[in-house]
């Protein structure tokens, strides 16, 4: 029986967890979007992300979800990004829901879609980000829980509200109206399958 090198193993594992990393690129930068509207603002959460995740790569269990690990990292660097922008912004919180993510809508979306934009990003962080993990990423209740680092039923009751919050913002009667509405965002394909 050959002895495999311990040091080689690590840098195998290195090796594999930095090529699963770049792999996720897409999916943090579609996460990042939850966050920022403006695509400069996303892209620097994700490269701040990155930075760190490479820092902690150390830190990481081999055989647990990479994904959810790199979305709670990117999920407090946007938090901890807030509380010192809430200490230097004079305004306090009104000023960033002001002068925060922006994101213009692009020619393809149709009018629907662009108001289920901005609804979102009406809702309460928390419910946006707990419908954007689980509706848009594709995360699952566990996986969001987990990211959110709060229970399960906690994540159900805030899509459940977000929804609310969203039928009532876009004026619709039912949730059957807004899933069946044409959408490019993809939210409404995503939130079929979850429930």
């Amino acid at each position: 029986m050959v002895a495999i090198d311990p040091v080689y193993q690590d840098f195998q594992l290195e090796v594999n967890c930095r090529a699963e990393l770049v792999a996720l690129v897409p999916a943090l930068r579609a996460f990042a979007r939850s966050f920022y509207r403006r695509p400069d603002d996303a892209d620097d959460l994700v490269q701040e992300t990155l930075k760190r995740a490479l820092g902690s790569l150390h830190q990481f269990t081999p055989g647990t979800s990479m994904k959810s690990w790199l979305f709670t990292i990117m999920r407090n660097t946007f938090n901890t990004a807030i509380k010192h922008r809430l200490r230097e912004v004079t305004g306090g919180e009104k000023d960033i829901a002001e002068n925060g993510p922006s994101r213009p809508a692009s020619q393809e979306w149709t009018i629907r879609g662009h108001e289920l934009e901005i609804a979102l990003h009406q809702l309460d962080p928390d419910f946006r980000q707990a419908i954007m993990l689980v509706c848009v990423m594709g995360a699952s209740y566990d996986e969001a829980a987990e990211i959110c680092d709060c229970p399960v039923g906690t994540i159900k009751s805030r899509i459940n509200r977000a929804k609310t919050h969203l039928l009532e913002m876009l004026g619709e009667k039912s949730r059957e109206e807004i899933l069946e509405a044409p959408q490019h965002s993809g939210w409404h394909h995503a939130s079929r399958h979850r429930h």
